[in-house]
């Protein structure tokens, strides 16, 4: 992050490699929940209850695509059939 962007406040996502080489964005908090649409608190307390996938690197959390992606996943729930009708 340049001085320019602290000063005024702005947060970037950070890119890193994995163990193969291949980049992983990593994503702050209010930047996972606003792709998810939720608040950052709810987000927050279930990363810290070990609920949902994250990333801690020391006492920073974050999410990779993977991350946000699983949440979403598990979040899925399945259609219901139609129930109590009789068929004629």
């Amino acid at each position: 992050m340049t001085l320019q962007g602290r000063r005024s406040g702005q947060r970037h996502s950070a890119d890193s490699k994995d163990s193969k080489g291949t980049d992983v964005r990593l994503y702050t908090p209010a930047e996972a929940a606003a792709m998810l649409r939720v608040r950052e608190s709810w987000l927050r307390k279930k990363a810290s209850a070990r609920v949902i996938p994250c990333t801690f690197i020391g006492k920073h959390l974050r999410f990779s695509e993977h991350d946000v992606a699983a949440i979403i996943t598990a979040g899925a729930k399945q259609p219901l059939g139609r129930r109590g009708r009789a068929c004629p």
